[in-house]
């Protein structure tokens, strides 16, 4: 069966499983648009408090049906590298918006955490939870009525999900993202990562360290390696919640305030008032998710969103599961090397073709779905561009290159770094997990060693100094799922586990717990479900116990007698550290309402 073959089957599958749950929410989202124009149901006292600070003009035209108004949901904050930018940009979309003839207002703002500052903290364990949270921030900002588009300001981890499931949520309404851009290059990811090993194994004190983490974060824009962050703005684009081209220009650029002033006006053309109605529930389809679930493939993209994008489908009605995104995986070739699965970073993904060249390969072989709706109109086509600044300040688009203009970084469909997507979905007796292969050595894919049991990162870390773990075994890292902390990336990990693997010994993890887009060369079966906490496999796991890890077949199995595994009893930990400080107890319902991580670990959908 060729790619194309079987991607459109993977398609169909998604479609025949989705249509009774899509079908209920294209109902309720056409209901809604019947309506018209939101502001007409208002009453006069309720208008009049929406368009209270607005001009005299803006004010006639926004009581009846006359003009659109756009609402701003912003991801707004100084402390937040990658989104920063966003202070500007509510005056530079109401300019734009005025002189296209309608309005704009910040209809709210959502919160917006970094995980670079709360890795290995108990802020981090808010994390995961904070993209239902801001789901449901956006949604009280747009629950006012008042507006017939929305623009999206957001780029990071779990604020670009959050935000998508709002859009989908209210998606009766068009809706496009505006992204801030990647800051430009700093220390090169690989040094970077070389000193971190380094302050593992004690070589270089605290302030080494530092300085070379300045050099490496040290201005406005996502961090340059290819996390989650940055694969939020490829699927973003490759979806077609942006304008084409836009994903990856620094902030501060002349192009970057263009393609800001162009999806204001682009989104002002798209509302029920004109001819080119686009509600973000009917664009975005099961062909859509696909092609985002290609473009993570296509790129190594972070392991984060087989969450994510099961959850972000499950707000338009559409049932993705980790077995499609398996099975996408197989027959999508990997085109891009970026830090962790190269040296390159996206500025340099950008220079050699960016997502013009990759999205006109894929296009190339059927490998994604051209005939989709996008903000920009019909067609994935119109998306293999290269944005410029034309002579006139505006944004001028140019065919992609057709050829990679730095094929050690984005390779052609006809020469791929590896044939498949390098993400693998694991099953056996421990339960279902994922796996990132596209950075770790083949040799390294088939791991079966004895199990050393901890239940947080710090036990992992205070072995290691130690001298403890100078052999070869499988980390087993439990209770850290969603029900049990929030499920907290585990970033923490990745140093003295790749010094142990530099030393030669056969190391892997596995965990309940997140590893996200930066997991590297270390083989990490991660998002393990069940988790420790609900009774799973992984609680009955033993000190000493053989388990064998075959990314190649796709399983994970302990090496135990099947009565012995289910004659033990779950093991059970004290989890009231998880409970309280830096926020925790507010999330304690979260915890308890949060489902599986295989169906998107969300409260919202399970």
């Amino acid at each position: 069966m060729s790619a194309h073959a079987r991607i459109s089957a993977i398609t169909d599958r998604i479609v025949e499983r989705s249509k009774p749950s899509r079908e209920r929410y294209l109902e309720r989202l056409r209901a809604a648009a019947s309506k018209g124009v939101a502001r007409s149901v208002l009453g006069c006292a309720n208008l009049a408090h929406g368009f209270a600070v607005c001009s005299p003009a803006e004010k006639d035209a926004l009581a009846g049906d006359r003009i659109a108004n756009l609402g701003i949901i912003t991801a707004y904050n100084d402390m937040l590298s990658a989104h920063q930018p966003f202070e500007t940009y509510p005056a530079i979309i109401r300019e734009a918006a005025a002189e296209a003839g309608g309005v704009a207002q910040v209809a709210g703002g959502v919160p917006a955490m970094c995980d670079g500052v709360t890795q290995g903290q108990p802020g981090m364990e808010l994390s995961l939870f904070s993209r239902d949270l801001i789901a449901m921030s956006a949604g009280v900002g747009l629950s006012h009525n008042m507006f017939d588009a929305a623009l999206f300001l957001g780029v990071c981890d779990k604020i670009v999900p959050g935000l998508v499931i709002a859009a989908l949520s209210f998606g009766h309404l068009p809706s496009i993202f505006v992204p801030a851009g990647p800051m430009t290059t700093g220390l090169p990811n690989d040094e970077k990562s070389r000193v971190r090993q380094l302050f593992a194994e004690g070589k270089v004190g605290r302030a080494e360290l530092l300085e070379a983490e300045s050099k490496s974060y040290h201005g406005p824009g996502t961090c340059t390696f290819y996390g989650t962050a940055n694969s939020n703005q490829m699927l973003m684009e490759i979806m077609g919640f942006h304008m084409p081209g836009s994903s990856f220009i620094n902030p501060g650029t002349p192009l970057r305030e263009a393609l800001t002033r162009e999806a204001a006006k682009r989104a002002l053309a798209i509302t029920a008032l004109g001819n080119e109605f686009t509600p973000a529930g009917e664009m975005i389809d099961e062909r859509s998710v696909v092609n985002g679930v290609v473009g993570l493939h296509a790129t190594g993209g972070s392991t984060n969103h087989t969450l994510h994008l099961v959850a972000m489908a499950r707000a338009a009605g559409i049932h993705l599961t980790w077995q499609d995104i398996a099975e996408l995986s197989e027959v999508v070739p990997l085109l891009a090397r970026v830090y962790p699965n190269g040296l390159a970073d996206v500025n340099h993904f950008q220079a050699a073709g960016g997502m013009g060249f990759l999205i006109k390969e894929l296009l190339k072989h059927g490998l994604v779905h051209d005939d989709v709706r996008t903000v920009f109109g019909q067609g994935l086509q119109a998306y293999t561009v290269d944005a410029r600044l034309g002579e006139n300040g505006g944004v001028l688009r140019e065919p992609s290159p057709d050829k990679s203009h730095d094929p050690k970084v984005l390779s052609s469909i006809e020469t791929p770094f590896q044939a498949n997507g390098g993400l693998k979905m694991l099953r056996g007796n421990l339960g279902k997990a994922v796996i990132k292969i596209s950075a770790v050595k083949p040799e390294r894919h088939i791991i079966e060693a004895p199990a050393i049991i901890f239940h947080s990162q710090q036990e992992l870390q205070d072995a290691f100094k130690e001298g403890k773990l100078n052999r070869d075994f499988i980390a087993v890292v439990r209770f850290q799922g969603p029900k049990a902390n929030g499920m907290p990336e585990l970033h923490k990990l990745t140093p003295p586990l790749g010094v142990l693997q530099d030393r030669g010994f056969r190391v892997a993890l596995l965990t309940d717990g997140r590893m996200s887009g930066a997991s590297g060369k270390v083989p990490a079966a991660i998002h393990v479900t069940p988790e420790a906490v609900d009774g799973g496999p992984i609680a009955r796991i033993r000190d000493g116990d053989i388990i064998r890890l075959d990314a190649i077949k796709g399983t994970l199995e302990l090496l135990v007698d099947a009565a012995d595994l289910a004659e033990r009893e779950p093991v059970t930990v004290d989890l009231s550290d998880n409970e309280f400080g830096m926020g925790r107890e507010l999330f304690a319902p979260f915890r308890r309402a949060v489902g599986a991580s295989d169906q998107g670990a969300s409260v919202l959908f399970h």
